[in-house]
This record gives C-alpha cells, structure tokens and sequence, in this order.
C-alpha cells in the first residue's frame, strides 16, 4: 500500500527521475559490468519502476560493444600501414596532423578504459580483441616515441659552450728556455718551457641547453603515459634509454673526450694527454652543467608523475657518460707521476669535487656515485704523490755544472714558477696535505714559525728551504769566493722577488721576507770584502814609507799599478757576470763606488803630485776618480769587456 501510494505521488515525472538515476549509476559505477549488473538487479527488486532493468543493462552492453569497435578501428587503420623509420615521412599520426594523433591516443584511452570495466567478467573474444589492438597501439607507439627522440635531439654547439667558458690564463714560466735540458731530474717538464697554464675557466651562470627541441614534449608525454598505463613500461624506458644514451655519448664525441681504456691512456704521450686533460676538464664541467641537468629536465617533464621511471631513465641514461668520464679520470690517478702533470691533476681534482655534489643530486645510483667518489680520492693521493716527487727532485737535483756568469739558475726560475702557480691551488693542497704534518717537524726546530701557517704553506716554506740548501751547494762550485756571493744574491733576491709579488708573500709572510732581503744584503757585502779588498789595500799608506812629500816612488809606482791591474782584471771579469736584476745591479755599482772611488781619489790627491811631475806618469796613473765611476758602470752587464791601451786623459 505505501508502495502504490508513493508511485501515485511521484507520478511519471518521479519515474523518470527514478530512470535517470538508474542510468546515472549506470555510467558512473566504475565497476565490472557483472558487479554493476548484480547492483542494479537488486534495486529492482527494491521498485517496480525498475522492471525494465535488464533493456537498460543491455543498452550498456550494447554501448560498449560500439565504443570498443570505434576505437579498435581507429588503431587498426593507423597500423594498417608499415612503419618506415627511414622514410623521410610515414602513416603515424603524429607526422599526418594533431588531429589524427588526438584520435589515435582517444582510441588507445578508450580500449584501456573498457579493459578495466571488462576485467572480471567478459566476453573472450573482446578482451582478446583489446589486447591485441593494444599490443599493436604500443609497438606503434614505441617506434614513434623512439623516432621522435631520434629527430628532435638538438646537436651540441661545442663553439658556444666553449665561449661560454671564461678563460685565466697565467704564464708558467717567465721566459723561454728556462729548464736546461741537463737538469736529469727535470728532463720531463723540458716541452712546459714557455707555455700557458689555463686555470680558473667556469661556464657561465646563465648557461642552459635544450636538448631536444621543446615542441615535442607533450608528444613525447603524451607517448610515454599511455605505455606506462597500458603496462609497456619496459619497452618505453628502453626505447628513452637507448636513444638518449646515445645522444650524450655523442656529445662527448663533440667535446673531444674518446673512449680509451685505462692501458691507452697510460701509452700516451704528455704533450698528447695534456690535451686530452684539458678537455676533460672542461666536458666534466659541461657534463654536469649542461648535459645532466638538461637530461634531469627532460627526464622530469617526459614522465612527469612517474617517479621510480624517471629516476631508472636518468641514471641509466647519464650512467654511460658519466662512467666514461670517470674512467680517463682513473687512468690518469693511477699513471705515470711527473712534476708536470701537477696542475692538470690540481684541475681535474677540483672541477670533479666541484661537480660530485651535483652528482650525488641527480644520480642515485650508488656505484657510479661511489665510482666518483674513489676517482676523486684517487686524483687527490696522484696530486699528494706527484707534489712530494716534486719535493724530492727538488731536494737531490745535483746538476755540477755552474753558471758561468752567476746568473739565475734554471732550477731556482723553474722552482719558483711552480710555486708561484701552486698557491692558486693553495686550498686544495690544504686539503690534500692536511694528513702529513710529520713532513715539517724539522723544520719546526730551525724556523720556529710554523704555527700559524697553512699545511701547504708549511710544506712551501720546506721546499724553498730545499731549494735554498741546493743552491748554496751549487755556489761551492765556484772558485771566485765573488762570484759565489752573486749566484746567490741573484737566486735568492729571485726567490724573494716571486714571493713577495705573488699568493706566495701570504702564505710566507713579511718575516720570511725580511730575513732573505737581510741575506741578499749580507752576500752584498761579503762580495766586496771578497772582491775589492785587494785593490783598496793598494790605496793604503802603510808600507809606502815616509810622509806624502817623501814617499817612495818605486813604491809608490808599484801601488798604481798592482791598483790599475786588480781593477783592469775586476772589470774584465765582472763586465761578463750578470745580474739581471737593475736595482740590484746599481746598488752593487754604488756600493763599490762608496768604497773604491774616495780611497783612489784621496790615494791621488796625497801621492800623485809625486808621480805626475815624472817621466811616464800616464803608465801608473792611468785613470782618473771621474774614470773608474764610468767604468764601473759596466759591471755585471753580462757582456765581457777589456781595458787595454788606456791612459789617463791629460789635465
């Protein structure tokens, strides 16, 4: 009875509310067709107005039946054409119109959609159908997604990266020629003579590269969600993988950096692998700053929403490149160790800690992060090694063979514009030397100012100190105690030179200065004991005999001309020693004039009236005060020259 009642009360509008509302549940159960079928038997049960029912369930039977059909045609006529990758264009929708494409991928949505209605209970011979229409749908769409990566990957521009980089040159030696090819211990560095080391070069900030051409993104989105979906993820993935590891081998091609096992690398030549070197260094910088980060985005907007596969695509991806890269870096850790490789090991130490934690970002995968971490420990013990060789042949370079005109010595140029370049590297060595404080212990009981400076300072302050002792053992090979005092004025006012205009003056301080400063001004004055005091001795009254009216001419004469003689010979000799050095040089000459031209011109002025009035003056006073301040202007121009036939200007 309240059933009749409220049909009555609801009349026919209310019956085909109660319709509507059963279409609607219909359409919007996302249930299998026989859950929805059972649901909706049961309401019926529940009201009359329901009887009809069952021509509603086979309306929606009906319906899907169309739906499937439409949509199996669509892919069936895209695939109905054979795929030609090498045709300059094919059937697939995407080369045709976006139309067809949205068709196409509509269709693809429509089948997976009714697979899932259809899942628990089916018609066979439908859901064979579907799957087959999607086996077909994404071998379709694999070669697509694999050729439009293909033919949008953008090439490299090496020549704007490579502008891109800013470039500090710093010179390696001051002049050419410096290392002489008889130092045996530093045979190796003879073809750095000369050259530029480039250091400090970085990408600029604003630097971005798009890998593959932005207007095929939601192509390439589109392809890859619906392969995701309809469980091709594999193929999908491997399609991404193979083709984009390609593309970034292809791009180390384009930097220049080869494929080269770890015993090829080794076989090459320094002139050769500084080269490679260099580039390596600037396609580490690329790699990370470019090429990653670009993959990372295009990897991130591709399959966006699909975290665990992007991240597989990524690592797989950047995996080859990477390992490439981090291969020559082994190769070089574990070569050879020469003093010249130093700065590029230095480099290749830096820019690979530079660029480990953007490594660690974007790479998850545990042995390539691992594999960097051991090369960069592997360049840092190189670097270390290779530095403390330096040391060493520093220490026992023994070359017998000196300088003949006191000059600099090539090993004191060389030493010094090593250093010079290693403070730029003062932070790393740091680093790197931090472990080995037991290598400046005696030094800590000679100078006793170690405890404020830096490991490397410490070590430097060591290998200027080894310099410094091998020096003076080269100066014993001069016989002229003169010449002695040169050669280490000169190396040791070099030495303070490059010290104190550079990094190094920091790291060494104004102490160490003063103190070499006071030891170029100690050999000055151990120079002229050593080389004048024989002619001033000539200039002294003692033994000459009664007072200056009376004196002994013979004597007198004799004191003249041993004096012209130790001068004539002084000047002789010290015309060809150099000191290359112009304040240096003038102080020498104003020294030597402050003590030999006011003993000769008070000598003259006491005892040459004696001789003046006599026969022959002019072979025993040859020059006059005025003469010898000329003269000695000559000294230490590195060019020999003679006095012969002189003779005193008459007044």
């Amino acid at each position: 009875m309240g059933t009749t009642t409220a049909t009555t009360s609801l009349g026919v509008g209310g019956e085909d509310r109660v319709m509507a509302a059963a279409q609607q549940i219909v359409k919007s159960l996302n249930t299998p067709k026989e859950v929805r079928e059972d649901m909706l038997l049961i309401l019926s049960s529940f009201d009359n107005r329901l009887s009809n029912i069952t021509d509603l369930i086979q309306k929606d039977s009906d319906s899907t039946g169309v739906r499937f059909d439409a949509a199996e045609k669509v892919i069936l006529r895209s695939n109905s054409c054979p795929f030609n990758p090498d045709a300059s264009r094919h059937s697939l929708p995407w080369e045709n119109s976006p139309d067809e494409a949205a068709e196409y991928l509509s269709a693809i949505d429509e089948i997976l959609q009714l697979v899932v209605d259809m899942s628990i209970r089916s018609d066979n011979e439908i859901m064979d159908r579907a799957e087959t229409a999607i086996q077909l749908a994404m071998s379709r769409l694999e070669d697509e997604f694999r050729l439009i990566l293909i033919r949008n990957t953008v090439p490299l521009d090496a020549d704007r990266l490579y502008g891109s980089i800013r470039r500090v040159s710093l010179s390696f030696a001051s002049n050419k020629g410096e290392i002489d090819e008889e130092f045996e211990s530093f045979a190796e560095v003879d073809s750095v003579r000369g050259c530029f080391h480039e250091r400090g070069a970085s990408l600029g900030d604003d630097l971005c590269v798009d890998l593959i051409n932005a207007d095929v993104f939601t192509d390439l989105k589109d392809i890859a969600d619906r392969m995701i979906r309809s469980g091709y993820e594999k193929e999908c993935v491997q399609a991404y993988i193979n083709v984009r590891r390609d593309a970034l081998d292809e791009c180390l091609v384009i930097l220049g950096v080869e494929k080269l096992s770890i015993e090829e690398v080794q076989k090459i030549e320094w002139k050769d692998l500084d080269e490679k070197m260099k580039k390596w260094i600037q396609a580490v910088k690329i790699t990370v700053r470019v090429l990653l980060s670009g993959e990372k985005r295009l990897c991130d907007q591709i399959f966006n929403g699909f975290d665990s596969i992007k991240e597989i695509c990524f690592n797989e991806t950047a995996k080859g490149c990477v390992m490439q890269l981090l291969n020559f870096g082994e190769a070089v850790s574990i070569g050879k160790r020469s003093s010249e490789k130093l700065f590029r090991i230095l480099d290749m130490y830096d820019v690979l800690a530079d660029a480990l934690p953007d490594f660690e970002m974007m790479i998850t995968d545990e042995f390539v992060c691992s594999e960097a971490k051991g090369v960069l420990a592997g360049l840092g013990f190189a670097a270390k090694g290779t530095f403390v060789e330096f040391e060493n042949a520093v220490k026992n370079e023994a070359s017998k063979k000196p300088m003949q005109n006191g000059e600099i010595h090539p090993l004191t140029r060389y030493v010094m514009n090593y250093v010079k370049l290693l403070a730029d590297y003062s932070e790393t060595l740091n680093l790197l030397l931090e472990s080995d404080e037991d290598e400046t212990d005696g030094l800590q009981n000679k100078d006793g100012e170690l405890e404020n400076m830096t490991p490397f300072a410490k070590r430097l302050l060591l290998l200027i100190s080894s310099l410094e002792s091998n020096l003076e053992e080269k100066s014993k090979l001069y016989e002229d105690g003169a010449l002695h005092c040169i050669f280490l004025m000169n190396n040791i006012l070099y030495i303070v030179q490059k010290v104190k205009d550079s990094e190094l003056g920091k790291l060494l301080g104004d102490n160490w200065v003063r103190k070499r400063r006071g030891q170029v001004r100690q050999y000055a004055t151990s120079y002229l004991r050593a080389c004048w005091i024989k002619a001033l001795y000539c200039l002294k009254d003692e033994g000459i005999g009664g007072s200056s009216n009376n004196a002994s001419k013979v004597t007198l004469k004799e004191r003249f001309k041993n004096f012209n003689t130790c001068f004539e010979e002084i000047y002789r000799i010290q015309t060809a020693w150099k000191v290359p050095d112009p304040q240096l040089r003038e102080e020498l000459r104003i020294s030597i004039s402050e003590k030999v031209i006011p003993a000769y011109r008070s000598f003259m002025g006491r005892f040459g009236s004696q001789l003046e009035s006599g026969r022959h003056s002019g072979k025993y006073i040859k020059y006059t005060p005025e003469d010898l301040e000329n003269y000695l202007l000559d000294l230490f121009e590195g060019t020999p020259l003679i006095l012969h036939h002189m003779r005193r200007k008459s007044s």
